[in-house]
């Protein structure tokens, strides 16, 4: 819920979310029917909208789960329902006539006879393929006018096919298309000669010596399935001209600060443009990246893999958000207004040079002199993971949900 509201803070038109069992959002996921409704609520008063995904790929045993689903999402009534099965499709259609549904990534649309199709069924927006290829854009849109077109801008990419990887469930019995990844594709794998052939290699997970997959390979020690992470900031007049009417950020498990971070930035772009494109870009690498790439936008041949690391250094680390004093818990002394009261989420300490990324306008950076508690004592240091608050005497007002950010290397 608090990253919904930190993503509309910071300038998002939507956000799409989903519960754990019908979306693939399994894992640090605390949204249930409850707080669904609280945010769909919640962004329909800020004029935002709310998108449910429902877009696992269903067995028999969740079919009636999802009658019974639908009925209540009818009653909360988010803006669109996100669906990728035909049969989930047609339930949903069943239970809810008047919803506006809108087809998953998952579906894996590519074409613009797949387009039609699913625009002839009622489809009101087609969340396209990332192996889409702008070309490809220009042709669905002028053939199929008449149906939105949504495309991943920016966000984490699968080596499988628009996500439709097996190699969760076959190490860790946790299955991707249930909204479970354990993300194998990140692991770091040692590639050995294993057999008579000499050229017979095998992929060998380094927590799973005795499980080998055989590849055509010879590099060593590479994270050899590990995408480089989508990034078309600077190529966004071009998928609008091309047709796109949404660009769609990939926020899955992330922190508040990526989030906040990267749709301010996409935000701007949108509102203003800009004439250096390189301030964005090293804006965003701000935020924990895998190295950025172009994916399949100009052809397949574009797409690249980080083989060395399974993160960059971005150089900082998010270590809290500013908060109220009427949201902040166990305030015995928060009277004086020339605070800022910060959540803490990582380590912070005095002598720290901070940053802080406000939802609009120019962020700033600062350096911590002095820090309080909640009882107003004087403090070295605070923690994150425990609900810990710290005050800043900063007399320059903060809008709630600014962030907080603290240099840790080379940035």
């Amino acid at each position: 819920m608090n990253k919904l509201k930190t993503a509309i803070a910071f300038g998002a038109d939507a956000v799409y979310c989903g519960i754990p069992e019908f979306s693939l959002r399994t894992r640090i996921n605390q949204f249930d029917l409850k707080i669904l409704r609280q945010g769909i609520e919640y962004a329909h008063k800020h004029g935002k909208k709310v998108f449910v995904t429902a877009n696992i790929v269903a067995h028999n045993r969740h079919l009636r789960a999802f009658e019974k689903y639908f009925s209540a999402l009818k009653k909360i009534k988010p803006d669109a329902i996100i669906v990728s099965d035909p049969g989930i499709f047609l339930l949903a259609k069943k239970i809810w006539p008047k919803a506006k549904l809108h087809l998953s990534t998952q579906a894996n649309c590519t074409n613009w006879q797949a387009a039609k199709f699913w625009y002839d069924l009622g489809v009101s927006r087609i969340i396209l393929g990332r192996e889409v290829t702008l070309r490809e854009i220009k042709e669905i849109h002028k053939k199929v006018s008449k149906v939105e077109l949504e495309y991943f801008v920016h966000g984490a990419m699968c080596m499988s096919y628009s996500g439709r990887c097996l190699l969760s469930k076959y190490y860790t019995d946790r299955s991707a298309n249930l909204g479970d990844c354990t993300q194998p594709c990140r692991w770091k794998y040692n590639v050995s000669n294993v057999g008579a052939e000499h050229y017979s290699a095998h992929l060998q997970e380094i927590q799973r010596p005795e499980e080998l997959l055989k590849i055509e390979e010879d590099q060593h020690g590479s994270y050899i399935m590990n995408s480089k992470d989508l990034c078309l900031v600077e190529y966004l007049k071009e998928l609008k001209n091309a047709g796109i009417s949404a660009f769609k950020i990939e926020g899955r498990a992330k922190s508040f600060y990526y989030v906040g971070n990267t749709v301010k930035v996409y935000r701007e772009i949108m509102d203003h443009g800009t004439r250096n494109i390189k301030q964005p870009f090293e804006e965003l690498k701000k935020t924990q990246n895998r190295g950025f790439t172009t994916g399949f936008l100009f052809g397949q041949e574009k797409c690249e893999q980080n083989i060395t690391s399974s993160h960059e250094n971005c150089g900082w680390e998010f270590c809290g958000v500013v908060t109220t004093y009427e949201s902040a818990t166990n305030l015995q002394n928060a009277t004086d207004k020339n605070q800022i009261v910060i959540k803490v989420h990582n380590k912070i300490r005095v002598g720290d040079q901070v940053e802080f990324i406000v939802p609009f306008g120019e962020n700033f950076k600062y350096k911590i002199k002095k820090m309080f508690d909640d009882n107003m004592r004087e403090i070295d240091s605070a923690h994150g993971g425990q609900g810990q608050v710290i005050f800043l005497p900063l007399k320059k007002k903060l809008p709630e949900y600014t962030l907080v950010r603290r240099k840790v290397g080379k940035a």
